[in-house]
């Protein structure tokens, strides 16, 4: 798996620190090109709110306007990567570490909906993607040189699938991998 990457500075993750835009991009690396009108249908929003956060994801380099498509009056954006990677050990800067923080606030967001989505729509998958599914977790005791250890390996295992694009029985699959001390435990009385 060859994918184009983006590990946004400080100034960058400010744009994504709104959740509509988290959404957008994702949309548009899922969905490929698309114009406002069209994902203002699909998030239920107004075209001026989206041609606003298109704005904004376009002037800190997030998405691009698609050359081969439209024409004057319709602008075709794309996303411009195909990921979205940060350091959360992060920035010393409070002001960087606070863009961060609200960044990773809006993916949690997004992320929590489109679980409870999966789940809702669990009963309507075909057996064999049902079985396929997992909502599973486990709690390790692990160093945090340990747990970095088991995080790389795994990155490593996904970037080593080959995808089958050209499946008919392939569909997006979506890998999520949350790895963290538990709540409490560590740090923070």
């Amino acid at each position: 798996m060859d994918l184009t990457s983006i590990t946004p500075s400080p100034q960058q993750l400010k744009a994504l620190t709104h959740p509509v835009r988290v959404r957008m991009l994702g949309m548009l690396r899922l969905d490929g090109p698309a114009t406002a009108t069209v994902l203002a249908d699909r998030l239920g929003l107004n075209t001026g709110a989206t041609s606003y956060h298109l704005r904004q994801l376009a002037q800190h380099g997030f998405v691009v306007e698609d050359p081969e498509r439209g024409n004057a009056r319709d602008r075709w954006w794309r996303a411009a990567h195909q990921t979205t990677t940060t350091d959360t050990a992060g920035p010393a800067e409070p002001e960087a570490r606070d863009a961060l923080d609200a960044y990773l606030q809006s993916v949690v967001t997004v992320t929590t909906e489109r679980l409870q989505r999966s789940i809702e729509e669990l009963p309507l998958l075909p057996e064999e993607w049902r079985d396929a599914t997992t909502y599973s977790d486990w709690v390790v005791r692990l160093t945090p040189r340990k747990a970095l250890a088991v995080i790389e390996a795994l990155m490593t295992s996904i970037q080593e699938i080959d995808a089958e694009e050209d499946d008919d029985e392939a569909a997006p699959f979506v890998l999520q991998l949350n790895a963290f001390p538990y709540p409490g435990k560590v740090g923070a009385p």
